[in-house]
C-alpha cells in the first residue's frame, strides 16, 4: 500500500470533520433528551444531523483548496507541465 499523504488544505480540513460533528451532535441530542425526560424526543430532532452534515459540506465547497496534495499516478506530471 503505497504512503498516503495527508493533504491540509482547508477543503480536506473541512470535510475531516464531518466524522467529529456528527458525534459530537449525536452527544449533544442525547443529553438533551436526558435533561428533558420526554419532551424533547431524539425521534423529533434527528434533522439536525442532517443540517450538521449541510453545514459542514456548505464549510467545505466554500473553503479554498490552495496547496491541495494531490496523488498522481507514477510516471505522469502534473497539468501544465510538459
Amino acid at each position: 500500500m503505497p504512503d498516503r499523504i495527508r493533504c491540509t488544505c482547508r477543503r480536506c480540513t473541512a470535510n475531516g470533520l464531518i466524522g467529529p460533528a456528527i458525534l459530537i451532535t449525536l452527544g449533544v441530542l442525547f443529553l438533551l433528551d436526558q435533561w428533558h425526560g420526554g419532551g424533547f424526543g431524539f425521534g423529533r430532532s434527528w434533522p439536525v444531523i442532517l443540517l450538521v452534515i449541510g453545514l459542514v459540506k456548505l464549510a467545505a465547497a466554500t473553503a479554498s483548496d490552495a496547496g491541495h496534495n494531490t496523488v498522481l499516478p507514477p510516471g505522469s506530471q502534473p497539468p501544465g507541465q510538459s
